[in-house]
């Protein structure tokens, strides 16, 4: 007979209870010999983000055991579920007042985002906020970032699981500073240097470890004076240190400035680990893929050797920055911000990297399963009659879309008017999943099915956002389930 359903209650369940599944669905976990000791940063600052699934699976394709990320998402975090993979949690920097704050708070995060998952998640950290103290925000997180941490490492330990996961604070390398550019004169930076010398003292306290970005990037993008073979491996240059220490690379001397800077604070011994390092690839005539791959083969080739630095000797655990380019990231430090990854955007690999370190010439496994948008472009419509409203629609575009490659040195810096125009209206286009409405700007352009790419300038179709590839499904999935149900 038919049972009829009072009203949604049971099909919205239903709807939650298929998503519960889908999240917690994961490939078998990763055997400890195969796998490759670095990790890498999963972003989530993109437009139109992959699969979640389908991002786990290329990881264990690729054997990368550890991943480290910038909030608690469900989604993706619910991918790595029996994954095997071990995961770094992120708490951001507009919540750590929330979680200093109160303690119940901190409490309320660790139940939800930790014990939740028992131990079918392979936790080790939780991530306080991120770069807190960079000299740009202005001392915004200086008293709520300790306060943070304090709570958060208190409530894993309320909740047993302290002494496995461990609460950490990433930070910039600019939270030290060296007077005479020289590692051993390495202390934390004058302003902060009470709180950063309380701080480093309760991570080595409570086993945790001090996390740190490095960016010999930036040191280069920065300073017209900087050394360019500095910032790489392999390259000539070398500084002298005290005691006849010799740096070969920016890297390992800003790492080592560090390892002064704690010893100076009184925990010489206290673990580090890097939670950023990377190099990117547009949006700066230093951003390229054949610097990229100098830089990334002369990283892994060191990680491979467990060398360590000149102070500090032995293995290093390192981070990638990042997984893939992420167009929703701010551009106020630069352009080049938007292209970190060593994956593009549909989760294609960028160039050959070996992550084990040996120099071999492969390209890293895709994410697979990745569907797009139908093959159209929005570009510049040249027999328009009224152009005076150009420059205002195209300021408009780059302002909302991603117009980061357009710059000097840039990968499609040599456009010409027209094709610059096209470039803009597209990225807009494509970022607004190609609704026509957002290929019009005042009559100006016009949708075309002819490949719009040109001069070595790839313009972008965009994928399909995860997002819209599983509401689908799921309502789907539950509209299947309560007909079984019904239908009894």
């Amino acid at each position: 007979m038919i049972r009829r359903q009072p009203g949604m209650d049971r099909f919205l369940q239903l709807l939650a209870a298929g998503v519960a599944v889908l999240l917690l669905v994961a490939p078998p976990a990763m055997a400890d010999d195969d796998i490759v000791e670095v990790g890498v940063n999963w972003g989530s600052q993109l437009s139109h983000p992959l699969l979640p699934g389908s991002v786990v699976k290329m990881l264990k394709a690729n054997r990368i055991a550890r991943v480290k990320m910038f909030d608690a998402d469900s989604w993706p975090v619910g991918a790595l579920v029996d994954s095997g993979i071990e995961v770094m949690l992120g708490i951001p920097n507009d919540m750590l007042e929330t979680m200093s704050s109160s303690y119940g708070n901190a409490q309320d995060w660790v139940k939800e985002n930790v014990t939740a998952y028992g131990d079918k998640l392979k936790l080790k950290y939780v991530a306080v906020g991120n770069e807190p103290f960079l000299k740009a925000y202005n001392g915004s997180f200086m008293k709520t970032t300790f306060p943070a941490l304090k709570n958060i490492q208190k409530a894993l330990d309320e909740a047993g699981v302290g002494n496995t996961v461990k609460a950490v604070v990433p930070l910039n390398a600019d939270v030290y500073v060296s007077p005479d550019d020289k590692p051993s004169s390495g202390a934390f930076r004058p302003d902060i240097n009470g709180l950063m010398t309380d701080m480093v003292k309760f991570l080595h306290d409570h086993g945790a470890p001090f996390v740190v970005n490095i960016y010999p990037f930036l040191s280069l993008y920065q300073s017209d004076n900087f050394p360019f073979e500095f910032a790489f491996f392999d390259g000539g240059k070398n500084i002298q240190d005290k005691g006849g220490v010799t740096y070969s690379n920016v890297f390992d001397a800003n790492y080592d400035t560090l390892v002064h800077a704690l010893k100076k604070a009184g925990v010489p011994d206290l673990k580090v680990i890097v939670g950023e390092a990377g190099w990117p690839t547009d949006g700066n005539k230093y951003a390229n893929f054949k610097l990229a791959r100098r830089f990334y083969d002369g990283l892994l080739r060191k990680l491979a050797k467990n060398e360590g630095t000149p102070v500090r000797k032995g293995k290093m655990e390192v981070y990638l920055f990042g997984l893939f380019d992420e167009d929703m990231k701010s551009i106020a430090p630069g352009n080049f911000e938007r292209h970190w990854g060593i994956f593009t955007y549909d989760g294609k690999p960028k160039f050959p990297i070996d992550l084990t370190g040996q120099g071999h010439e492969k390209l890293l496994s895709p994410v697979t399963d990745v569907k797009y948008l139908p093959n159209q472009w929005c570009v510049f419509d040249d027999g328009a009659e009224d152009k005076s409203k150009l420059p205002s629609n195209v300021q408009y575009a780059c302002a909302s879309g991603d117009c980061t490659a357009l710059g000097y040195g840039c990968s499609c810096n040599g456009l010409d008017e027209k094709s610059n125009i096209s470039y803009a209206f597209n990225m807009y286009f494509q970022m607004q999943d190609q609704d026509v409405r957002a290929c019009d700007f005042e009559g100006l352009a016009k949708i075309t099915d002819k490949n719009a790419s040109t001069r070595g300038c790839l313009f972008p179709v965009q994928i399909i956002s995860a997002s819209a590839r599983v509401a689908p499904a799921l309502l789907l999935a539950a509209l299947l389930a309560l007909l079984v149900i019904v239908f009894v």
